[in-house]
Formats: C-alpha cells, sequence, structure tokens
C-alpha cells in the first residue's frame, strides 16, 4: 500500500458511490415499512409443531462456489473472490467495485437470498446454502 493521499475528485466519487449505495437502502426500508404496516398481523395460533428433519434432497440444493460464479457475468465474477465456508458462500471483491457493479453484484446476490456484510476491509457478501 502506498502513502499517497487520494485526491479531491476521489474522494468526491468515493462519497458519491456511497450516497448511492445509502440511497438504495432506504428506498428497500422505506419498501419494507410500507409492506409492513399494510400487512395485518394475526395472532400465531397456540399448537406446536414439530419440523421434520432435512430430507436427502434439501441436501441436494445446496448451493455451492459454482453455482453462484454461475449467476454472474465473467466481467463481474473476475472482480470477485468467492469462499466456501461450512454454512455459506463468502463472496468478497477483488478491487474496487464502483456504484454500478457493485448494484449489479448486490442485486444477484440479494436473488440468491444473500447479503451485504458491511465489515471495513473485510466487507463481503454471504449467501447461505
Amino acid at each position: 500500500m502506498s502513502d499517497a493521499k487520494p485526491n479531491t475528485e476521489e474522494i468526491l466519487h468515493r462519497l458519491s458511490d456511497v450516497l448511492d449505495i445509502l440511497k438504495r437502502i432506504s428506498e428497500d426500508l422505506q419498501d419494507i415499512s410500507e409492506s409492513l404496516k399494510t400487512t395485518k398481523l394475526t395472532k400465531a395460533p397456540t399448537t406446536t409443531t414439530i419440523a421434520e428433519p432435512p430430507t436427502q434432497v434439501a441436501r441436494t440444493t445446496r448451493k455451492g462456489v459454482e453455482d453462484i460464479k454461475m449467476m454472474f457475468t465473467k466481467e463481474l465474477e473476475a472482480m470477485l473472490i468467492f469462499e466456501e465456508k461450512e454454512d455459506f458462500i463468502k463472496v468478497k471483491p477483488r478491487q474496487y467495485l464502483g456504484s454500478d457493479n457493485f448494484s449489479k453484484i448486490a442485486s444477484t446476490i440479494r436473488e440468491a437470498g444473500g447479503e451485504y456484510i458491511s465489515a471495513g476491509k473485510d466487507s463481503h457478501f454471504r449467501i447461505p446454502k
């Protein structure tokens, strides 16, 4: 890593990217809020149900790294590192993605049931298996 400080234009570009992401998050939260307001909450039944253990069919539908890689274009896939963990697939950027690529990747991850984990330098996407 170099000690060179980013210039003003680069900082403004990065702030613009962050603002775009925050705007999308705000819109998602507003949609969720409106959805919850329109949903009638009903009292849950007091009967207890016992869940059946997972079947062999459920095990074969688990996602693997190759399944996740196929969801991306070659260009986007080349920007990402895929790591298989016990219960999830960790997808981490190799480089700065920019707002457009981040948005495309985040959308694909959400479609797969995943989420973005903001953790500074260890920020990544996580997709449950």
